[in-house]
């Protein structure tokens, strides 16, 4: 957004911002809290078509007049929508404003409580335009700062720092470019220079002079350092860092305190910069500190920030996630990288949300990514960051590695913290994949162990003196379910899952335009019946193919998909089963069974694995596991339930009966 439009922006509320002054900086900071993709998509049905979340490019009908074709446009990057067809533009808070019907301060307020940032006092302030004026001076004085610094580093006092700087292979274009200065090792260079000025006070409430609190005599806060100005996202500089270029040095790095411009946990080292570079690369590396983020700057990689030298923040995580999905991390390879990754796991579990994540780039042991560009080029940087690893890699390895596993005792703690990890994800969906994936993982590692060791346990049959087994054969609920699932050999849980896969297949074939952002899912999806996996491939190549389904399908197995998933009612009968349903309402419901079928085949899997251990289980443990085990496939399932109950003709009470008699007839065995 222009400096134009923020002003317009901002003046936009008319009868209600003569009412009450907002403090300077209170709507800048608001608006870099929020994503307008946030708060718009609350009110409109995404184009996934048109649109990139990657490049925070999102298209949909237009809320403010009717439409069929998406002509509304939100550029989450400069935070502003415009709609092509009734030529409505505005922020985040002009679309509050105009969709609910609010005024300016209500909008704001009602953003401010989704931010979490609290509201100042509704009065009128009279001093507000005196602090807005005091914003202005300390900015106006940081400014100097960076000029004076930059005097520093080209005068005679600064042969040093040039010296390291072109030891550390920085060209002129790039010292240029981030404005690296130097503050001569005096005690009181800068102190004399803003005192002439007349801006003294200013520099001191800008963290630049620090004045004793005995009443001493000011002095400069930064000495004997190089100098790297700190920009906020509007280009205004805010803080500085400074490196010691003395081995004496207390401090290697020292950064400017907290100050009225300067909030150190909401600030990005590069930040403007790298968000118009991610713009066009489509992702961020986020690296340790400041010289990384100038290496890889001058090596091609403008798309990086730092955290200031700390550990990454709440707030830092969330300015990451706007600027891209999943920022890449890039640690030194040490110890305290490891730590530092480890730190960030856990900060990150809790905020994961569908398509916001990280992953996770450790550089070579004893090197960070300035060493590595630097002794062998970008190109090895490059295949560091298309190595980069999941978070799931980071969180299983951690656990997995935190302690031999060779007793039940072991391996039951891995359970537990493993437990204890996905219990703090937030995010149901979210939730649901992890815990599959560390199912799987958890099984590659424990199954051959077991195998070896003895064979696989099964339930015995109870007969009585002279009886065959007491098991009755489960009824079949309709007579033309059995018929179907007799021919193909599917009993019990394996019919049960044949028909949530005939069902998610024909909503599928008959709605093939609607598969695009499922496609991936889809593919991924596990399928137990080999005839309804080949239906999947060939659907899947027919959308590749853009031909037709029923053809494409026929051409590679011999038979009509349609006619194959058709023989089993409960598929036929689904509302979605039908050509030319509403494409967002089918992505929907696909979305959501596929979450479905997913949970219930891991729920199977654990009831499985867990009468294999049976026989060592101990008190309550073996309950409470299958008790977990489908508390998840209950979440699932209640979730989907609130929004397709009427499709499914379900119900939750019906679905805990389901999951109680899974459990009672586990336990009996």
């Amino acid at each position: 957004m222009s400096r134009r439009q923020v002003a317009l922006a901002d003046s936009g509320g008319g009868r209600d911002s003569l009412r009450m002054s907002l403090p300077p900086g209170f709507l800048d900071e608001l608006r870099t809290r929020i994503a307008l993709s946030d708060v718009v998509g609350r009110k409109v049905m995404w184009d996934k078509r048109k649109s990139n979340a990657a490049k925070g490019d999102f298209w949909a009908p237009c809320p403010f007049h009717q439409e069929k074709t998406p002509s509304f446009h939100v550029d989450d990057r400069k935070g502003f929508y415009y709609c092509f067809g009734c030529q409505a533009k505005g922020d985040a808070i002009t679309f509050v404003k105009e969709s609910d019907n609010v005024s300016f301060i209500e909008a704001v307020e009602i953003l401010a409580r989704e931010a979490g940032i609290p509201m100042p006092e509704r009065v009128h302030d009279p001093k507000a335009a005196e602090r807005k004026d005091r914003l202005t001076r300390l900015a106006e004085v940081m400014e100097q700062a960076v000029q004076l610094y930059g005097l520093g580093f080209r005068s005679g006092a600064g042969r040093g720092a040039r010296d390291y700087t072109r030891s550390r292979g920085l060209s002129d274009e790039t010292l240029k470019r981030f404005e690296i200065g130097y503050a001569p090792d005096a005690r009181h260079h800068q102190t004399q220079h803003f005192n002439e000025k007349g801006v003294l006070d200013e520099a001191i409430a800008a963290g630049l002079i620090i004045k004793p609190d005995d009443g001493g005599a000011p002095y400069d806060r930064f000495r004997g350092r190089l100098m790297f100005p700190i920009r906020d996202p509007r280009g205004r500089c805010i803080a500085f860092g400074g490196r010691a270029l003395s081995a004496d040095a207390q401090a290697k790095y020292l950064n400017s305190p907290e100050t009225e411009l300067f909030h150190k946990g909401r600030t990005l080292y590069n930040h403007g910069p790298a968000r118009e570079a991610a713009g066009k690369s489509g992702t961020l590396i986020v690296s340790e500190g400041y010289m990384d983020v100038i290496a890889l700057a001058a090596a091609g990689f403008g798309h990086a920030v730092a955290p200031l030298g700390t550990a990454v923040t709440e707030e830092q995580l969330g300015l990451m996630w706007r600027i891209a999905d999943e920022p890449v991390i890039a640690l030194d390879g040490d110890e305290a990288g490891l730590r530092a990754a480890n730190r960030l796991v856990d900060l990150a579990l809790p905020m994961l949300a569908p398509g916001k994540s990280l992953r996770f780039c450790l550089m070579p042991e004893g090197r960070d990514p300035d060493d590595l560009i630097r002794d062998e080029g970008p190109g090895a940087m490059q295949a560091a960051i298309d190595a980069a690893r999941p978070l799931i890699d980071m969180l299983w390895q951690r656990e997995a590695e935190a302690t031999p596993l060779d007793t039940p005792e072991r391996r039951a703690a891995l359970d537990q913290r493993l437990r204890a990890a996905l219990g703090r994800i937030a995010d149901q969906s979210v939730r649901n994949h992890y815990a599959a994936e560390i199912k799987h993982r958890r099984a590659d590692l424990f199954r051959p162990a077991q195998a070896e060791a003895r064979p696989a346990w099964r339930p015995p049959e109870r007969r009585g003196p002279g009886q065959a087994s007491s098991r009755a054969p489960a009824r079949p609920r309709a007579e033309t379910r059995k018929s179907e699932l007799a021919r193909s050999g599917a009993t019990g849980q394996q019919a049960e899952a044949r028909i949530r896969e005939a069902g998610i297949l024909l909503i599928a074939c008959h709605n093939p335009a609607a598969l695009g952002p499922l496609e991936h899912q889809l593919e991924e999806m596990t399928l137990r019946s080999p005839d309804l996996a080949a239906i999947r491939d060939g659907l899947l190549s027919a959308i590749a193919e853009g031909s037709d389904v029923a053809e494409t399908v026929r051409a590679r197995t011999g038979s009509d998909p349609f006619e194959v998933l058709g023989r089993i009612p409960q598929a036929r009968a689904l509302p979605m089963a039908r050509p030319d349903r509403p494409p967002e309402r089918v992505a929907e419901v696909l979305d959501e069974a596929i979450a479905r079928h997913q949970a219930a085949l891991a729920f199977e899997a654990e009831l499985s694995e867990a009468a294999r251990d049976l026989p060592e289980a101990e008190g309550e443990d073996w309950t409470w596991r299958i008790r977990q085990a489908g508390h998840q496939l209950y979440e699932a399932e209640r979730s989907a339930l609130k929004d397709t109950q009427a499709e499914t003709g379900e119900t939750v009470s019906e679905i805990q009966r389901l999951l109680d008699n899974q459990v009672y007839r586990a336990k009996k065995t």
